[in-house]
């Protein structure tokens, strides 16, 4: 064989190389947009596509409609800092560093040579970019190529529902060859940090919603659907309500930023998924590893050269996926190839082209570390259809609350009436848990 021989053999074994190291079905096909919206202490009982019948979340149903609905997607920690590190790295805590909160005031963050989605996106070629909440770290590890500012806010704007989105309008009208990735992270709807939770108003809502949201929406103590893990009493009642104005300006986040994309002519080309980092902001879900906790919405909207919904009926899956998963999966959206040993994920892709297989996964494992850096508590939970264990491994320990759930109203409420109970649960065993919890789920479904 001579030369020019040895050397077209060489040079053809490198291009079936990596075509083959592509992930399967994306080769050919127009690299999408991609938005990551992730929401902050969203639970899933409150949202229309998932059964709330007294709660008005026109633009995140529409996406349901649209997209797919998971009704078996795990978080892997109830905690910000910790869940978004996953959500960003597809490793868990304890092998990317993000143990908890990143704080400036102690060392704990994500190791330094951990590569992040943004990161390896990036180097792709696609145009980064991040508005609202961050609260993860170094910034060097989660590096974009834009940090996007709302007009008029001297924070990171992310109470602004309408002005998150108009932030990443240059990104999204750009004239560019190259496609995006906005992750956009709103503060709706964790409790607002400035005001005592005892007071009125305590989910960042202001007396007209001026320039925050497209319509101020307000939701009566008497309407609202209480979850079977809290109390029933008025105080419960009257932070959720409070709870849905603030979900509502989510949901308007939504709506501009869909009709954004529409406007550029993106929006058949855009992935959107939509997701929160843990449950909502109440004793018995954020920083628990309970279902209400962990066990949290999320919607993908592929884009239309997907196969997906558009040649399939089904708009809601069964499949368990887990926040672990959300990296590869965006990778192999974007037809970025990688390894799979990169990651303590797998790619869900193959649900997105048929809803219902269940992609493999039949385990969810979990974890919980502290909160707070005052708050340790370390939780473990392994899940699957069937049956849930979780490890109190400090469990001689009473638990330790997040500040802004210690005065919630609704907690305080159902001390102050000597509650027996509190939702479900005994309040002597809320306080003081025992070694392990098992127990056993009828059927997944």
């Amino acid at each position: 064989m001579n030369k020019t021989n040895i050397r077209g053999c060489q040079l053809l074994f490198f291009w079936l190389t990596f075509i083959l190291s592509i992930p399967l079905g994306s080769a050919n096909a127009k690299q999408p947009n991609i938005v990551l919206m992730v929401a902050d202490d969203h639970g899933r009982e409150a949202f229309g596509a998932y059964g709330n019948n007294s709660i008005r979340t026109p633009h995140l149903d529409q996406l349901a409609k649209e997209g797919i609905l998971f009704n078996h997607a795990y978080g892997t920690s109830a905690s910000c800092s910790a869940s978004r590190s996953v959500l960003l790295t597809g490793l868990q805590n304890h092998a990317n560093g993000q143990y908890g909160h990143e704080h400036s005031y102690h060392h704990f963050a994500t190791f330094d040579h951990v590569k992040s989605l943004p990161v390896r996106l990036s180097q792709a070629g696609y145009r980064t970019a991040q508005v609202g909440k961050f609260h993860i770290g170094p910034r060097a590890t989660y590096k974009f190529d834009q940090y996007l500012k709302v007009v008029g806010q001297s924070a990171d704007g992310s109470r602004n529902s309408v002005g998150m989105a108009k932030a990443a309008e240059p990104l999204i009208f750009a004239k560019s060859d190259e496609p995006f990735f906005l992750y956009l992270a709103t503060n709706d709807p964790h409790r607002d940090h400035a005001k005592n939770s005892l007071g009125d108003n305590t989910f960042g809502n202001k007396p007209d919603d001026k320039g925050l949201a497209l319509e101020r929406l307000d939701y009566q103590a008497e309407d609202v659907e209480v979850p079977d893990y809290l109390p029933d009493i008025p105080e419960t009642r009257r932070e959720l309500a409070e709870y849905y104005q603030s979900v509502s300006r989510v949901d308007d986040t939504m709506g501009e930023l869909v009709r954004l994309l529409k406007a550029a002519g993106q929006y058949d080309n855009t992935v959107i998924i939509y997701l929160s980092d843990n449950g909502t902001a109440m004793p018995g879900a954020k920083t628990t590893v309970y279902e209400p906790g962990i066990r949290l919405p999320l919607v993908v909207k592929t884009a239309k050269a997907h196969k997906a919904v558009t040649e399939q009926k089904i708009n809601k899956t069964q499949a368990m996926v887990s926040w672990v998963d959300i990296t590869p999966t965006i990778l192999e959206l974007a037809q970025v190839p990688f390894k799979k040993s990169d990651f303590n994920g797998t790619s869900f892709v193959p649900v997105l082209n048929e809803p219902n297989k269940n992609h493999g996964r039949d385990v969810i494992y979990a974890s919980h570390t502290f909160h707070e850096i005052t708050m340790y508590y370390p939780m473990r939970v392994v899940r699957n259809r069937d049956f849930k264990l979780i490890w109190n491994i400090a469990h001689g320990l009473q638990y330790p609350f997040a500040s802004d759930l210690q005065i919630a109203s609704t907690w305080q409420g159902a001390i102050e009436r000597k509650l027996v109970n509190f939702g479900k649960r005994n309040f002597k065993d809320y306080l003081f848990r025992p070694v392990r919890h098992a127990g056993r789920f009828a059927k997944l479904w």
